[in-house]
């Protein structure tokens, strides 16, 4: 079992039955009411795993949530807030997430907010859940097409990383936790980044080694800055574009959460080479790399204006501007850069190219 100090919790990567859940049910939950919340997939593909092998939750509530970033909404939550109420669910009982990243948001949001809060556990079971989403005590919904616009910064009481849950995992997903792998490396270790990008196949990333590293370099920046005052601001690389992106389609066809990080990745990278700041040949490689696992995203140029106006209400921004992260090199990066319209139009035209 892998044990790591957080903020205010332990992260445990390993065998679920071996780890320290079982003695949490057990002492400090033994007389709490237990609330599993759920999406249909892993309802139907990984409940069972925990209603099998832990007698304490026999008892527990299960609650439904539909999947997909278009129900991470407030409608759904006052659903499951009324619920909890009709449950009649006190200030010391425990809801535990087990699922995906928007699981881990919803589940922790709604935990937050319920009678001033309640704790929560997660169990992740994505890839991109374990290696990012459900680290560092960020939860949050949606608002419209705005990404994560309500949220509060609030720490799981334990975060447990059982690796046999992505057995149950579309390829899809693991490109989703792919993306974030990549952003880790790109913005902080550049061996790393050689060893994400040398991979032989998707499977070689369902690695204990790998999602640790991830994880330590994630937390590491988390808990030097838990409140994203400063330097875990560079964790947002990407995700200013990315999240345009990802709200534009949310209605229509909606984008995958790691597939619009990574051509927001691809985006900001460009940035940084157009600015001079990033090598020609590391550009190039980013990019080489990039779209060989997320294909540009399809989208208008009349769409282009909606897109920049859809980032000016980005939570990173202040003072009236666009804030990006930008690549210094592969494995340094730096944040809070004003980016203007026609610098943006620049990117968005390079994202709708052949190139």
């Amino acid at each position: 079992m892998i044990k790591i100090q957080a903020t205010n919790y332990k992260i445990e990567i390993g065998n679920l039955v071996e780890s320290s859940f079982q003695n949490l049910l057990n002492d400090k939950y033994i007389s709490s009411k237990k609330v599993i919340l759920v999406d249909e997939n892993t309802h139907d593909f990984c409940l069972e795993y925990l209603l099998t092998n832990f007698e304490e939750l026999k008892e527990a509530e299960v609650m439904l949530l539909p999947v997909g970033e278009e129900n991470k909404v407030m409608e759904v939550c006052f659903q499951v807030l009324e619920a909890l109420s009709e449950y009649k669910i006190g200030r010391n009982d425990v809801i535990i997430n087990l699922g995906g990243g928007v699981v881990s948001d919803m589940g922790g949001f709604i935990a937050s907010i319920y009678k001033r809060g309640i704790d929560f556990i997660n169990i992740p079971t994505s890839l991109l859940a374990m290696v990012d989403a459900s680290i560092g005590g960020k939860t949050g919904i949606d608002l419209g097409r705005h990404k994560n616009q309500l949220g509060t910064f609030t720490d799981p009481k334990a975060l447990f990383v059982d690796i046999s849950f992505l057995e149950t995992l579309p390829p899809e997903e693991i490109l989703n936790g792919y993306a974030e792998m990549l952003k880790h490396a790109l913005i902080f270790d550049k061996e790393y980044w050689k060893e994400l990008t040398s991979i032989s196949s998707m499977n070689d990333l369902l690695n204990v080694n790998k999602i640790e590293k991830s994880i330590l370099l994630k937390n590491k920046v988390v808990e030097s800055d838990p409140l994203e005052k400063n330097n875990r601001k560079k964790l947002n690389f990407g995700h200013t574009i990315g999240h345009a992106l990802e709200g534009f389609f949310l209605d229509s066809e909606p984008v995958s959460h790691g597939h619009a990080v990574g051509i927001g990745m691809l985006g900001e990278s460009f940035l940084s080479f157009k600015r001079e700041i990033l090598n020609e040949d590391e550009w190039l490689e980013i990019q080489t790399i990039l779209l060989k696992v997320f294909p540009k995203i399809p989208f208008q140029k009349e769409n282009i204006s909606e897109l920049i106006e859809l980032m000016r209400n980005d939570k990173k921004n202040f003072e009236g501007e666009i804030k990006c992260c930008v690549l210094t090199k592969i494995g340094e990066c730096i944040f809070d850069q004003n980016v203007g319209e026609t610098e943006l139009n620049e990117v968005f035209n390079y994202l709708l190219s052949n190139d």
